[in-house]
């Protein structure tokens, strides 16, 4: 029997996933399953139609962002600041008490 051969342009002959969009299917599925704090299953997400997993891996990414931009903020805020807050306590009150003697 002869081998027919193909007429696609395309170096698979069959459908299938290139090693790249695997590569990123996996990434983005670990990724909503680790960020998400248990909120999904990895079973869920491979089933999730593309355009839901697509929105949800946008939102944790947004999250994040959001977080890491505040954390900045914050760590700015606290780098900025020089002075040191320190307690209101007198020497005089401290360091001056008297001792009780002993009978």
């Amino acid at each position: 029997m002869a081998r027919r051969t193909s007429t696609s342009p395309l170096i698979l002959t069959f459908f299938g996933l290139t090693p790249e969009y695997r590569q990123n299917l996996f990434t983005q599925i670990h990724e909503i399953v680790f960020h998400g704090k248990g909120g999904y299953d990895w079973h869920t997400l491979y089933n999730m139609p593309i355009w839901l997993r697509n929105f949800t891996f946008k939102k944790i990414e947004e999250h994040y962002t959001k977080e890491k931009e505040a954390y900045n903020k914050n760590s700015n805020t606290l780098k900025n600041n020089k002075e040191i807050s320190r307690p209101d306590i007198k020497p005089s009150n401290v360091y001056n008490a008297s001792v009780p003697t002993k009978k």
